[in-house]
């Protein structure tokens, strides 16, 4: 794994040369991208950033480019591609691809697993090459990469391998072409990670924020579409800028939201804003990190971070990760810190640890015409949706299993998703009550509620929570009940698996303390989000996003006070905690005029 991550993301993107003759394109280069959507999610388990024609039934625009080739010759053609529903029905994600405006012949998307397709020969002239992808189903058909080798030598297809073929063609140097140093540098732009940076820049520090996605607020953001909960604590006036209004999950007002969120991050002169750019390593020396590096999504261009200070809030804990911290992942057992409550006949915690967490998301929703929709047959499907039927997904669409891992295993678990979605809602379609209604939007990114969990000087659990404890260095305030989901997973084989329940305990005010927002190994890390340090059942309250929003908050600050005093985070506990505390209180009556504090 380590040689794998070092060799992602020195990829080519716009035509480079194997020999003299060989063109490599990543599609994601693309120049215009028509229907297809760039899906950066996976880069660690298959390589890359891809195209994918996400178009819920319909067929999407073509996806086009020119290429330039150097000679005049016979060149073979391979794409990189996947058939995401293997079986003995036509493959969902089927598509073409056309050259100079002649569509080859060849149908891709038949291949199971990531692997390279031969689509034959072409004769090409030398000079500009149009290139385009041809959608044949409007079901998430993906293309990685294209290959055009005057050998007919296919490219390798295991992840290792490919990845020192991709290194070999693209002749890149192994350190990033710019770097850029920054006081802070904060890595996810969900809520957390931006009330980190806002925080941060208000005590004067230059900050970069790095985000893979367009737009920021993580499962907030348009593109998600979570409505925010939880409590403000002591960071109202910065979460406001942030959050959303309680509007249904998946519903479309989160593009209101999106843009004040977007505009007030982007309002701070001393907030670099890094959108579409993908972390894709950290490299600590001594326990500390000296620098993180990130690609753009789509150009492949690779900038280096250094900082004294980062912030992992990429859900996932990917910095912490690469660093080295520690970490955990799934169920304590009820001994490990004592959480054996019981409810329903339900565990809050194994008698033994597993790998079992709370699974991830992909929202949807239809909406009414004033005409008849049809609405393809999905039979792939099935063997998924089964008898299910729905015409919108809310927080119980949600699927985890043991043996797959939200991280490593993510890419199944959203298509598994995308094929409970396609299934339900074609269902639904057989009822006549339904013959008006279309299928209006489908997100493809996962929306996640637990996978690493960074390991800090405390952490926090569920009897944290049930006992209310009042932590000399409490810094984020929760009332809401704990609420930890499971999979509902019935023997009637009539019974979906992408269905979830909940856990409940309702909980007096509780408190998360500082030292739970940094790394016990790492000096210069902190972490805010759902990868803060806690058990399993601790998670299940402050997961939630106004509460990560907080956790962001206190790290930006104690950041500042970092730099202050040149130190790490620890040591604004040891050290400096009297004064950190004042500074967190103190945002309650920022911009309140003196008379009313």
């Amino acid at each position: 794994m380590q040689k794998i991550r070092m060799l992602l993301w020195m990829l080519l993107v716009s035509g480079s040369m194997m020999s003299q003759s060989d063109v490599y394109v990543e599609t994601e280069s693309f120049i215009e991208k028509g229907g297809w959507v760039v899906d950066p999610q996976f880069v660690e388990q298959m390589g890359s950033p891809y195209l994918m024609a996400h178009g819920f039934g319909e067929r999407v625009e073509n996806a086009s480019t020119s290429v330039h080739f150097e000679n005049t010759g016979e060149y073979h053609v391979w794409a990189r591609t996947k058939n995401w529903v293997p079986g003995s029905w036509d493959p969902p994600g089927m598509f073409k691809i056309m050259i100079n405006g002649r569509e080859l012949e060849k149908t891709l998307g038949t291949s199971p697993g990531w692997s390279w397709e031969y689509l034959g020969t072409v004769v090409l002239q030398s000079g500009t090459v149009g290139i385009q992808l041809v959608d044949q189903t409007g079901f998430n058909g993906r293309c990685d990469a294209i290959y055009f080798s005057t050998s007919d030598t296919r490219p390798p297809n295991s992840l290792e391998k490919l990845m020192e073929w991709r290194k070999k063609i693209t002749a890149k140097p192994d350190v990033p072409e710019q770097e850029q140093r920054y006081d802070l540098v904060v890595v996810g732009g969900g809520i957390a990670g931006c009330a980190a940076a806002i925080a941060a820049a208000e005590q004067g520090l230059k900050v970069a924020l790095i985000h893979d996605r367009p737009v920021l607020g993580g499962n907030a953001s348009s593109e998600i579409r979570v409505h925010t909960l939880g409590i403000y604590g002591h960071f109202e006036r910065i979460l406001k800028k942030l959050d959303t209004e309680h509007y249904p999950n998946g519903s479309a007002e989160a593009k209101k939201d999106q843009e004040k969120r977007d505009n007030n991050v982007k309002s701070y002169a001393n907030i670099d804003l890094y959108l579409n750019w993908r972390a894709y390593d950290a490299a600590a020396e001594n326990d500390t990190v000296r620098h993180v590096d990130a690609a753009n999504t789509s150009s492949g261009k690779r900038k280096r971070f250094s900082a004294p200070y980062f912030v992992d809030s990429t859900g996932d804990g990917w910095i912490g990760y690469w660093a080295g911290a520690e970490f955990s992942y799934g169920r304590e057992s009820m001994d490990t810190y004592g959480e054996e409550w019981e409810e329903w006949g339900e565990l809050w915690s194994p008698k033994e640890a597993d790998n079992a967490v709370m699974g991830s998301s992909v929202l949807w929703g239809s909406k009414e015409t004033e005409t008849k929709q049809d609405f393809p047959e999905v039979p792939w499907a099935m063997p998924v949706a089964k008898q299910h039927e729905e015409v919108n997904g809310e927080w119980q669409w949600e699927f985890s299993r043991n043996d797959l891992n939200q991280i490593d295993d993510a890419e199944e678990i959203r298509d598994h998703m995308l094929r409970a979605i396609y299934g339900s809602f074609a269902n639904a379609k057989k009822n006549p009550e339904n013959a008006t209604r279309k299928l209006e939007w489908v997100s493809y990114l996962v929306g996640k509620r637990e996978s690493r969990r960074l390991v800090g000087d405390h952490i926090f659990t569920f009897n944290d929570a049930k006992a209310g404890t009042k932590f000399p260095d409490a810094v984020v305030i929760e009332t809401r009940e704990v609420d930890v989901h499971y999979q509902t997973v019935l023997e009637d084989a009539e019974n979906p698996d992408f269905i979830s329940e909940a856990l409940f305990y309702k909980t007096p005010k509780y408190y998360i303390p500082y030292r739970s927002l940094y790394s016990k190994n790492i000096n210069n890390l902190f972490m805010a989000g759902r990868n803060f340090s806690t058990s399993h059942a601790g998670l299940g309250g402050p997961r939630v996003m106004r509460t990560t929003g907080q956790m962001g908050a206190a790290v930006g600050l104690a950041a500042s006070l970092c730099k202050k005093y040149d130190v790490n985070p620890r040591e604004i506990y040891t050290g400096y905690l009297n004064e950190y505390l004042k500074l967190i209180e103190a945002q309650k009556y920022v911009g309140i005029p003196e008379s009313k504090k």
